[in-house]
């Protein structure tokens, strides 16, 4: 039988086995050394002998004291990259902002040794700073505050600056819900098991990507010129996230700090702030571990944004930022399966009246013009539960909830007049008006597509009646 080559008998030449091979030679080498210098000194002792046997020792001892050192480097390491390894798995499981901030809380704490961690970001949804105070403690609910978002925007000026601002928001007791989804996001960090237990991670990666992007805050802030280019950037993104810790501290009377912004698309977000209650210098790996984190959760809230921003331009008409027909299609789907006893429906349909001979005489650009200030007139008139769409061409509809049939009809009086009372001057066109076609559900469950069906019927009785008119159903 062919015996197979020696390179795939033999075990991998690792890094780790050229350690221990390096150090059973030279221990080898030391131990005869160091005999040779005894044999001396018993059989004929010189002061030199003297001398090369106290270096042998000292030697040794140095020899021992750099193992250990080395040990608890190599251990400190690993418990660093392990750290990351959680904190990249819980984020791969996470696809929403707050479920992504969530996932690296419990990791940060248990890794840097934190009391309390401080997430602040910006709100996707609203031009608000929102800070989140989660306490290592169980047991000790968590806090929701709003800071001045003028903490996050504001340009950095000189040292100090910070602390002389005066808005404060008072915390609002709050409870965070982790929310985790099982889907595995798009683009999501890989975490490998090794043979005998050893996780490779992005830990390389991630050193030299913190490397680069500078100290971690937490020195004093500086003056800030040219901080919008190159590694000025950097600094100014760690500026701002100091920004955010010291009024983190004065919101929530914290005392040691340690700071590293949250990004997205080159823009600080947010940063996240360890706290603990004894003072002193953090550790290089600490500092590592959060730069890490910041950096891998700023990525995910990236693709979170993304997504959501996706998922938003796939469900709004681009021309009159109403909803479209899909996104209505979809809410009008999720209603009828969550309909209770008593819950009312109704749908208006509406239709620009001689809207194709407007097109063919001012031109489409003209005519866009128009849809979108119908679409901003449909708007202003329903009420503030009610879901108007663009349904397709110059063909709206709005779904009503919980109307009675006058009050329905009413709204739909109240589009007719709003886009009647549309001043069109500037686009060299004259009085726009439309017909409506309104429809309220007889029965509780009665299908919503039945009622657009209804409405649209209607919709065109009225536009045989003579156009510019409300017809119910």
């Amino acid at each position: 039988m062919t015996q197979p080559p020696d390179s795939q008998t033999r075990p991998a030449d690792t890094p780790d086995r050229r350690i221990r091979r390096a150090w059973w030679i030279f221990a080898t080498a030391f131990f005869v050394l160091g005999l040779i210098s005894v044999l001396r000194v018993a059989v004929d002792p010189r002061p030199i002998d003297w001398a090369i046997l106290g270096l042998v020792f000292v030697v040794g001892y140095a020899a021992i004291r750099h193992r250990e050192a080395v040990s608890v480097l190599e251990t400190g390491r690993r418990e660093e990259a392990e750290s990351f390894a959680r904190i990249l798995s819980s984020l791969s499981r996470s696809v929403s902002p707050d479920a992504i901030l969530s996932a690296i809380v419990t990791e940060l704490a248990d890794a840097t040794g934190a009391d309390h961690i401080v997430i602040a970001r910006r709100r996707a949804d609203a031009r608000v700073l929102e800070a989140t105070l989660v306490s290592a403690r169980p047991g000790v609910p968590d806090s929701t505050t709003l800071l001045p978002i003028a903490d996050l925007e504001d340009p950095l000026t000189v040292e100090g600056e910070s602390s002389r601002r005066e808005p404060v928001a008072v915390p609002v007791a709050a409870s965070v819900a982790a929310e985790v989804a099982d889907a595995a996001p798009v683009g999501v960090a890989r975490v490998t098991t090794l043979p005998g237990g050893g996780i490779r991670t992005r830990f390389d990666e991630l050193t030299a990507r913190i490397t680069a992007a500078g100290s971690v805050a937490g020195s004093p802030i500086q003056p800030a010129a040219g901080a919008t280019t190159g590694g000025g950037r950097a600094v100014g993104t760690h500026l701002i996230a100091e920004r955010i810790a010291t009024r983190a501290r004065e919101v929530f009377g914290l005392t040691d700090t340690l700071a590293a912004p949250l990004t997205s698309d080159d823009q600080v977000v947010g940063a996240i702030v360890l706290s603990r209650r004894t003072a002193g210098a953090w550790s290089p790996t600490t500092r590592r571990i959060l730069n890490g984190a910041a950096i891998e959760a700023s990525a995910a809230l990236a693709r979170a944004y993304s997504m959501r921003a996706a998922e938003a331009k796939a469900s709004t008409d681009a021309l009159t930022g109403l909803p479209n027909r899909r996104y209505f299609d979809e809410f009008c789907g999720l209603l009828a399966r969550r309909r209770r006893s008593g819950d009312a429906v109704g749908v208006l349909m509406i239709d620009i009246d001689r809207f194709k001979r407007l097109n063919d005489t001012f031109g489409h650009a003209t005519g866009d013009e128009v849809l979108r200030a119908v679409g901003g007139a449909i708007v202003s008139a329903v009420r503030e539960d009610d879901v108007p769409a663009r349904y397709g061409g110059e063909e709206f509809v709005v779904l009503l909830r919980n109307p009675t049939p006058e009050v329905a009809f009413e709204v739909g009086e109240r589009v007719r007049a709003a886009v009647g009372s549309l001043d069109l001057r500037k686009l060299g066109v004259g009085r726009v008006s439309v017909s409506v076609g309104v429809a309220v559900a007889r029965q509780v469950d009665q299908p919503i597509p039945e009622l657009i069906a209804e409405a649209d019927r209607a919709l065109y009785r009225a536009k045989r009646g003579g156009r510019d008119r409300v017809i119910a159903a």
